[in-house]
């Protein structure tokens, strides 16, 4: 890798490659019944994010490839169906080749992260209309929130401090209009999220940082989760979608 010593992307990068190990790992000594199991993921099995995660880093490993010839291209051939045609393709495939598979895929996005360097960060992308550097992003969050999705030794309490600040700036989409939360992580300073105006609901989130962020993130905490309005305890406020089709912010 020649990004320089120190660049704020490398921890994010490394838990990655982290994560695609272990994928690689657990896939490689389980069989075709361990993978047609559920996944913590509602509706998904662990082949169909295994076969997710093969399409995530092809998609992302071309976005930063054709960023290096100052290219864009779509993150997916034939966009998101295509994405849907091919997850429940490579789902279907029995262990050997969904493995071969996920490796070659994986390899590749490693290889595109290795080649990356500082000049190309700020390069533009189609990946949310934004730049390389929201592309390692995406990667980030797919590897290390999918990695607890699958069931396969790791949950959000496995998040490292790092990355459950990053999810706060990301999901701060996900906060509807007029409302205001107040994420009150136990022992940590408090972080403001809004989506705009403000002059509606206030509520303050308190609870361990990971199981915050596992919240924010559509996922069950393995915590407790609690929200405040005006003092009194309330029931937890439902959230808007996931933003993957809000472009990036520059």
């Amino acid at each position: 890798m020649t990004l320089s010593e120190g660049a704020a992307l490398l921890p994010a990068i490394a838990e990655m490659q982290q994560a695609a190990c272990q994928f690689r790992q657990w896939l490689a000594d389980h069989g075709d019944d361990d993978i047609r199991e559920p996944s913590a993921l509602p509706g998904w099995s662990r082949a169909q994010l295994f076969a997710h995660l093969r399409g995530v880093g092809l998609g992302l490993a071309r976005q930063l490839e054709y960023a290096k010839r100052q290219e864009i291209v779509e993150m997916y051939d034939g966009g998101m169906d295509g994405r849907n045609a091919d997850i429940a393709k490579h789902a279907a495939l029995e262990q050997p080749e969904l493995l071969a598979e996920l490796e070659s895929a994986l390899g590749r996005l490693s290889a595109a992260l290795d080649a990356l360097d500082d000049a190309d960060l700020t390069t533009k992308t189609a990946y949310r209309d934004g730049n390389v550097t929201d592309v390692v992003n995406a990667g980030w969050r797919e590897l290390v929130i999918h990695h607890a999705d699958l069931r396969i030794g790791a949950s959000s309490q496995d998040w490292s401090p790092a990355f459950c600040r990053h999810l706060f700036s990301f999901l701060e989409a996900r906060v509807p209009e007029k409302t205001r939360l107040v994420l009150q992580p136990l022992g940590a300073q408090p972080v403001t999220l809004s989506n705009g105006n403000t002059s509606g609901k206030s509520y303050v989130i308190t609870g361990q940082l990971n199981d915050i962020a596992a919240w924010l993130a559509g996922r069950e905490p393995i915590g407790q989760v609690d929200a405040f309005a005006a003092a009194d305890a309330i029931e937890l406020p439902e959230l808007l979608a996931w933003p993957s089709g809000v472009p990036a912010k520059q």
